[in-house]
């Protein structure tokens, strides 16, 4: 349940998100924004301190304590371009829970980060490590989610995130802790539907 869990969003900001082929001619980045507000809002119901916010191309930028009224700012700040190092925010991202989890500052029922991707990361090795490393700290299974969402329609990214789907265990996580949607499992669902499916499961 979304009361006493915490939510991270990770978004990629590589060149490519800046791809128009979105609903309305839009872009792939624009789509997230107005994502990011919806899941935002959703999440102040349960949790006024915000979300944590991660925009992430080459490099990544933490936003702490991110409620909807400063998603907008986020977005004026960040603009597509760059590579997708998608490990290097995820590390610190899992990384970050589970100090405050040694902290006591964690939430009791653990926390979901929904990451937002529209391409296969810059090393996919480090991806599944990063993961792996993160379950085998885990003491049970709901702890961490991640679930890794697809905007586009990148044959490699859905690849990619199908392998993190079904493979994870058999390479050495202790728990199944991802979750992938990609382009066919969103058919008639907005990206906004989908992150409110996804912290609300």
């Amino acid at each position: 349940m979304m009361s006493d869990r915490d939510y991270t969003l990770i978004i990629d900001k590589s060149g490519s998100m800046s791809t128009p082929d979105q609903v309305g001619g839009r872009s792939r980045w624009e789509m997230a924004q107005e994502s990011t507000l919806a899941l935002a809002r959703k999440c102040e119901q349960f949790d006024p301190d915000g979300i944590t916010i991660y925009v992430f191309a080459g490099k990544f930028k933490r936003y702490d304590d991110v409620t909807s009224a400063k998603v907008a700012q986020i977005f004026l700040e960040n603009d597509p371009g760059g590579t997708t190092n998608l490990a290097g925010v995820l590390k610190d991202a899992t990384n970050h829970y589970f100090q405050r989890k040694a902290a006591g500052q964690a939430k009791p029922n653990g926390e979901t980060i929904l990451v937002i991707t529209d391409g296969e990361p810059d090393d996919r090795k480090a991806v599944f490590e990063v993961i792996i490393n993160a379950s085998r700290q885990m003491e049970r299974d709901e702890e961490l989610g991640i679930s890794l969402i697809q905007i586009g329609s990148d044959p490699q990214a859905t690849k990619f995130l199908k392998a993190l789907d079904d493979q994870m265990q058999d390479i050495g996580a202790k728990f199944d802790i991802c979750d992938t949607i990609t382009l066919d499992d969103l058919e008639d669902m907005s990206l906004a539907d989908v992150l409110m499916n996804a912290v609300t499961d």
